[in-house]
């Protein structure tokens, strides 16, 4: 049996060396201690030598810590423990790393994305032995490669494209440039004697019953082993699922063996609101002619099909098309290591209550841990992984490519048990840059990635997962001859909408899938008041410096169009910027989900933040949850309800019909009904209709003093016949209560006149106080209920009052 001993404790950081540009205070202090698995940035700010990245402009200060080499090192005690090899096993080491054991250079390293083992019995000694990684500068590697090999042409300056590291990490229009150095995943010592398991590739067949049925007709597990050897004896390999075993001979001198192990009416694995998440536990075991164990290995793996029809990029699971309902995903912090088991669990609890089926984990990023995948597998949430790729022309000379494959190899392994992983994707819009951002001229002949996306990584996935699908890269129409981003065919992403246009050009695309699309709002008050000093202004210099994008705030500005009117504080600025998001995604949601099934899903850009910044994020980087993951609720919901240019839309990703009575009431703003009818209505499972309005309530009299509301079942939706600019809107008027109820408050709000988007932000109270729904419109004499969830004892009448209680229609002071 293998014997793992960690080496997470005693380890120290100091600079390579010192002077310099190193503040004084760094430079002599000497070695501070180290958190392992960590970063450079997480260990000098928890020995207070430097200000917190993430507040006010403190990352300006801190560009020396990337430029500088840092060295890790530890002592340890090791006694003989009885076997015959042992292996220092680094799972991540970011990124330029040379590792020393006792004085001896074990080997040198220049990929965050994979791991590194070494075989070290014969440096360790009995008692004390002293372990050093040296990290050395990842932009100066990158600066070298590119000198060496030739511009390549990106969305950024930064030279990220020449080290094989998270692209993002060098800065982003959402994100810092905080360039890390560390040990990012744990290190140790693995003894073994005579073989071990060196890899674990299980390849998970079913044959579905042909209905959307919980079981398969019959599965198989063909678990392909590969053991390492000192010595050349017969070995066992054993594979349990199921309560089925099934033992296989490694004769001598083999190094590799297929178990296959069949499983009767397996179970099947769904995403979620398509059916249950069964999962099978698989147990592997390495073992001698005497029946000795040496080695074993245990994952969770789920009998379930993937399918993509490539022209309408529709994904099946098990034969039944899913629509995608999907948030793409960022590193959750610049620093990885901070982020936990509880920390992924609380943030896919977000996605899963807002009603998201699928992650994108985008190629500006990271292969993401074994608990991401788990987690996605326990939830049904579909994972879409990137290749980490993005956004810029890619070198595929040596050293990269030998780096890319054995990084793909390696992590096409690893995840290769979960069900939750459903695509494989090249790279993300490296595609459309060569296409259509002048990337050709710039080469002039040199090498952008091609070679990756349409060949080395193809070819690993065919090989090492045959059951899941692989797409080239996003946005891509399918065929290297076609137009990437054309929305007749496979994936585009939508970004002339926030960058150029107003939201409702929405309207003029008929995509087959939208893999990225978005709009900007600010982060929480608390969050921003929590990591900006001094004043909050939209244009204070602090506030600018927690906004990347590109005149990102002007685009918030004249995102606002005709539809809100102009903010004149920092309050209404906040409400109405943060309201405009959650439109401009809800408006591009219905309008996709409406044209169903010919669109097969979106991607929303994006779920998450890892820093608190004014992004397109859902849920900032605090945690906290904007206007837009409310509106994602309602239009992720399983049905939706939805008016818009003369139609309802009725929406019903279920397995039953949608039937009903969709009732129609056009009213003026005081209340009165003007007009009404009633169209029996019957949607299908996983089908979508839309249904022309009646010219009696579809056409106003005054659009400026009506309104329109749906009923459908439980499904409520209000539209106005003009934008909010123009509405003859009454001031707003009120009844609100507060009052205490078990974990928080209960604040009733009862409308004397149409209430538009009626908000509660007890973040400005507490800022752990959260609530449960928003973006509510009241008609007169409709009441709508919140839910405060806050452990501090808050003044009722706060929690009733500007700027905590908001609509569009206030008369705020």
């Amino acid at each position: 049996m293998t014997a793992y001993h960690p080496l997470s404790d005693g380890w120290t950081l100091r600079p390579a060396l010192t002077g310099g540009s190193l503040p004084p205070a760094v430079s002599g202090a000497g070695a501070v201690p180290a958190t392992v698995p960590g970063c450079v940035h997480t260990d000098l700010l928890a020995a207070g030598l430097i200000d917190d990245p993430y507040l006010d402009d403190n990352e300006n200060r801190l560009g020396w810590i990337g430029d500088t080499a840092w060295t890790y090192a530890t002592t340890f005690t090791w006694a003989p423990d009885g076997h015959d090899r042992t292996d220092l096993v680094c799972e991540g080491l970011d990124t330029v790393a040379t590792v020393t054991l006792n004085g001896v250079r074990l080997g040198a390293t220049a990929n965050q994305h994979r791991s590194y083992r070494f075989p070290v019995r014969h440096l360790l000694r009995e008692g004390a032995n002293t372990l050093e990684v040296r990290f050395d500068p990842a932009p100066a590697y990158a600066e070298a490669w590119r000198a060496a090999l030739g511009e390549r042409p990106g969305a950024y300056e930064a030279p990220y494209p020449f080290v094989r590291k998270a692209a993002c990490n060098f800065g982003w229009d959402w994100g810092p440039a905080l360039v890390t150095a560390g040990i990012w995943r744990p290190v140790g010592l693995e003894s073994w004697s005579g073989a071990r398991l060196a890899e674990v590739r299980p390849v998970v067949r079913v044959t579905p019953s042909g209905e959307r049925g919980e079981r398969g007709e019959h599965g198989e597990v063909e678990v392909h082993v590969r053991v390492e050897r000192a010595t050349e004896a017969p070995l066992v390999v054993t594979a349990e699922v199921a309560g089925t075993t099934v033992e296989v001979p490694v004769p001598a001198g083999r190094r590799r063996a297929v178990v296959r192990v069949p499983v009767a009416e397996p179970l099947l694995w769904w995403p979620r609101g398509h059916g249950a998440q069964h999962r099978y536990d698989l147990t592997v075991r390495l073992g001698d002619a005497s029946g000795r164990d040496a080695g074993e290995w245990r994952r969770k793996i789920g009998f379930r099909t993937v399918e993509l029809e490539r022209e309408a990029f529709r994904l099946s699971v098990n034969g039944v098309p899913v629509f995608v309902r999907g948030v793409n995903w960022i590193p959750d912090d610049c620093f990885p290591a901070r982020v936990t088991r509880d920390r992924l669990a609380g943030r896919f609890a977000q996605a899963t209550g807002a009603g998201v089926n699928l992650l994108r984990v985008w190629g500006g990023g990271l292969y993401e841990s074994e608990d991401f995948y788990d987690l996605a597998g326990e939830l049904g949430l579909m994972v879409w992984q990137d290749f980490p790729f993005a956004c810029a022309s890619y070198p595929e000379e040596e050293p990269f490519r030998t780096e890319v494959e054995a990084e793909a190899r390696e992590n096409v392994t690893r995840l290769a048990p979960h069900p939750s992983l459903v695509l494989w994707c090249g790279n993300n819009e490296n595609l459309e840059g060569h296409a259509d951002w002048g990337w050709p001229e710039r080469l002039e002949g040199r090498t952008w990635g091609a070679g990756f996306y349409h060949d080395l990584l193809p070819s690993i996935v065919a090989e090492l997962d045959p059951g899941r699908p692989y797409w080239p890269g996003s946005p891509y129409s399918g065929s290297p001859e076609l137009p990437p981003n054309d929305p007749a065919a496979g994936t585009i992403h939508i970004w002339d909408v926030w960058n150029r246009e107003d939201y409702t050009r929405y309207a003029a695309y008929t995509p087959r899938f939208v893999a990225e699309f978005g709009f900007q709002g600010p982060a929480a008050y608390a969050t921003m008041r929590r990591a900006i000093g001094g004043e909050l202004t939209p244009d204070a210099p602090l506030v600018l410096h927690h906004q990347k994008a590109d005149d990102g705030n002007g685009k918030l500005l004249r995102g606002l169009g005709d539809h809100l009117p102009r903010p004149a504080t920092f309050d209404a600025w906040h409400y109405l910027t943060q309201l405009n998001q959650a439109r401009a995604v809800a408006y591009g949601i219905e309008r996709f989900r409406a044209l169903a099934p010919h669109c097969s899903g979106t991607i929303l850009w994006q779920l998450n933040d890892c820093w608190p910044v004014t992004s397109w994020a859902a849920v900032d980087g605090d945690g906290r949850r904007k206007p837009l993951w409310y509106a994602l609720r309602r239009v992720y919901g399983d049905r939706l309800l939805a008016l818009r240019d003369g139609e309802a839309a009725v929406v019903n990703d279920t397995d039953r019909p949608w039937r009903g009575e969709l009732l129609l009431v056009r009213h003026g703003l005081g209340g009165e009904p003007l007009a009404k009818e009633s169209v029996p209505v019957e949607v299908a499972p996983r089908s979508a209709a839309r249904i022309p309005l009646p010219p009696p309530v579809a056409v106003p009299g005054d659009p400026r003093r009506e309104l329109l509301v749906a009923r459908l079942g439980e499904a409520r939706t209000v539209a106005f016949f003009a934008e909010d600019t123009a509405v003859d809107f009454p001031p707003a008027a009120y009844e609100a209560r507060a009052e205490p109820v078990e974990g928080g408050y209960r604040v009733t709000v009862t409308a004397r006149t149409v209430l538009r988007e009626l908000a509660l932000f007890p973040d400005r109270l507490d800022p752990a106080a959260s609530v449960d729904d928003m973006l509510v419109t009241l008609l007169p004499g409709e009441s709508a209920t919140f839910t405060v969830a806050t452990g501090q004892e808050l003044n009722p009448g706060d929690l009733t009052g500007h700027p905590v209680l908001r609509c569009v229609n206030e008369s705020a002071p």
